[in-house]
């Protein structure tokens, strides 16, 4: 069985072919994709197989992709352009008799008011479409979103949001990365969405008393309103699209977009999702080695 991984030069993608190998997988029998040759190396120094593509280029999609039993579709990173590239992906997928296609999207992608999630239930709509099996992992937040704020909250001793009450199910990058090892290396989740999530729903003030132990001062949640919080990111020097991206993301986040936690990813890992603070100190630890 060959596995291919696409944006696996990428932090999710990379972690999710080390956790391949750590399941057993032969390195021969996963196929690391990404646009870099270069960041590839590394993988093709363990045994991995590796190809080189490009969303916007068809052509090295349908070579990387031939011959795969799974292919795991890694959300693009460019917010705005991920259709086009995710139609080529599948497109590809299809044209190259791909077996299956596990596909890491957004939160009640399509029942949701969540800022990113469009492209992400468009996505999925091609998917069912497509004609091939196909396994959604609707991904929650990454804890490690949050771990630029250690920065601030030393700084400053606060963390600004116009979140209000609002809650986040996060859990950390290997968590989820684990959990697509999983669903590509064990039967039985074809057809399934699965909406994965961190096992606790913390607020901002949660995060401030996680942030308060990490840098060693007390921090406290300022919690603004929305018209508040545009201004604050307007005077930092934030762009208009920056701005009304974040403010439109607290929104959801006040809301209760990303709230939802029911057990699934603890399930499918056989353990219990990373803490918060723990998360937040392993990302912490990873950016300064």
């Amino acid at each position: 069985m060959t596995i291919a991984v696409t944006g696996a030069t990428g932090q999710l993608g990379r972690l999710v072919v080390d956790h391949l190998l750590e399941r057993g997988v032969p390195a021969s029998r996963i196929r690391a994709l990404g646009r870099s040759a270069d960041r590839l190396a590394s993988l093709a120094s363990l045994g991995v197989e590796t190809a080189v593509i490009d969303f916007e280029r068809p052509e090295t999609l349908l070579r990387a992709f031939e011959g795969a039993d799974e292919l795991l579709l890694v959300s693009g990173s460019e917010v705005g352009n991920r259709i086009p590239q995710h139609r080529n992906a599948i497109e590809a997928a299809v044209a190259a008799g791909v077996g299956r296609i596990v596909y890491t999207s957004a939160p009640h992608a399509t029942d949701t008011d969540l800022v990113l999630a469009p492209e992400h239930a468009e996505t999925e709509r091609l998917l069912a479409a497509s004609g091939l099996p196909v396994t959604i992992l609707r991904n929650n937040w990454y804890t490690e979103n949050y771990v630029g704020q250690l920065d601030t909250a030393a700084a400053t001793g606060e963390v600004v949001s116009s979140t209000g009450d609002g809650r986040v199910a996060s859990a950390s990058r290997k968590d989820y990365a684990e959990a697509a090892a999983v669903v590509l290396t064990t039967p039985g989740h074809e057809g399934a969405v699965y909406e994965l999530a961190g096992d606790a729903a913390w607020t901002f003030a949660d995060l401030a008393d996680a942030l308060s132990a990490l840098v060693g001062r007390p921090v406290v949640h300022r919690s603004v309103t929305p018209e508040e919080h545009a201004e604050i990111l307007r005077g930092a020097g934030l762009d208009e699209a920056t701005v009304g991206f974040v403010v439109a993301l607290d929104g959801n986040i006040r809301e209760g977009a990303l709230a939802d936690t029911d057990g699934t990813l603890s399930r499918l890992l056989g353990r219990p999702t990373t803490p918060l603070a723990d998360g937040l100190a392993e990302a912490r630890d990873r950016a300064a080695a």
